[in-house]
């Protein structure tokens, strides 16, 4: 466990003095607040008013178009015209598919291509669009109740902005999150804050969680250099435990660093299952180079030593790394380019002439 080193300064400080021009003291959105809310609010938030909503000029077209993929998916699951390898799937052979989108998501995002973003995203939404046609065929909800019911959540759990309750930053936001889906779930009175982590999660994204939602209420180090510090002493104790030779005390100490590491990430904003998997990648990559060139040489790898394998190890390492800076540097020179290129400037458009002024014809003087 790690100890509360929150210090005084990253709490609110109350004013100094009290002044008549200052309004008068916000009462906090209690637990009692939200469950009101949700107790008088009917069981589907009636829907903003359009006028209330701000559009893009892209809005029309996502609903054309995500209309359109649900045709398609609908056609693929048709029993008997649509397509076999679809008709075959349901909800637990969609699993993996689900999980292998969302981290093809993630690489889009670290390689910061826009247009690979876009596609994998597109592939993402493919699988909820999969699973709630699979359900809707066993009558169980179909994609419009997913939808409703993510939009009532967002409206229920964002009263600063679909209601009259006042927040003064994010942290605020997340408290009254916290508070108002309690009360969704019927929670009077929460027993812990680390209740909302599922305990089916992965165990590197529940470690996070669990951080992460200890770190809400102060349960945090102030700097990274104290993470880092931690780190330090579990690595120490794991190598204690190491040397005993008793079992419990090594797996335990080995959590301990594990759960450590993913504090670190936690810090830098890092997802550390993704950084492991971007490792397990980086490593498959290499290796397969090293075993593709001893076995290209007619030999086992059981025969080759450890210097050969390390030395085509570390040059397949350089020429990663070498690659890798030409690229950013081929990106930041675009960029500079882009950055240097003088806007073109918009002439004022030219009055168009003036005509001459047709005489009126005169009337006729009375005689």
């Amino acid at each position: 466990m790690q100890p509360s080193r929150s210090s005084a300064s990253s709490r609110p400080r109350k004013p100094a003095s009290k002044s008549a021009a200052l309004p008068a003291p916000r009462k906090p959105y209690s637990e009692r607040d939200a469950a009101r809310d949700v107790a008088t609010r009917p069981a589907s938030t009636p829907p903003v008013s359009p006028d209330a909503i701000p559009r893009t000029p892209s809005t029309p077209d996502g609903a054309r178009e995500l209309a359109r993929l649900l045709d398609i998916m609908a056609q693929l699951r048709h029993p008997v015209t649509g397509c076999p390898w679809d008709l075959q799937q349901n909800l637990s052979t969609l699993r993996p598919y689900l999980i292998e989108e969302a981290y093809e998501v993630l690489d889009a995002l670290e390689d910061g291509s826009r247009e690979h973003l876009a596609e994998e995203l597109g592939d993402l939404l493919l699988q909820i669009v999969f699973q709630a046609r699979v359900a809707e065929e066993e009558g169980a909800f179909g994609f419009a109740d997913v939808a409703r019911g993510i939009s009532d959540k967002m409206i229920r759990r964002h009263p600063h902005i679909f209601g009259a309750i006042h927040v003064d930053g994010a942290a605020d936001v997340l408290r009254n999150w916290d508070v108002i889906k309690a009360a969704e779930h019927g929670k009077t009175q929460r027993k812990s804050v680390l209740d909302a982590v599922s305990r089916s999660a992965p165990p590197l994204h529940r470690a996070y969680q669990l951080q992460e939602r200890a770190a809400r209420v102060g349960f945090d180090w102030d700097q990274t250099e104290e993470a880092f510090d931690k780190l330090h002493e579990e690595v120490g104790e794991l190598r204690d435990a190491i040397r005993s030779g008793i079992r419990p005390d090594i797996i335990g100490e080995l959590g301990d660093v594990i759960f450590s590491i993913v504090n670190i990430a936690r810090f830098v904003s890092c997802d550390p299952a993704y950084a492991l998997t971007c490792t397990n990648n980086k490593f498959e990559r290499r290796f397969r180079v090293v075993e593709a060139e001893i076995t290209a040489q007619g030999r086992r790898m059981q025969d080759a030593s450890l210097a050969e394998m390390e030395a085509i190890w570390d040059r397949q390492r350089a020429e990663e790394h070498a690659a890798e800076a030409a690229r950013l540097a081929s990106a930041q020179k675009k960029t500079q380019k882009t950055a240097k290129k003088p806007k073109p400037v918009k002439k004022a458009p030219q009055a168009a002439p003036k005509k001459a002024a047709t005489p009126r014809p005169r009337k006729p003087s009375r005689k």
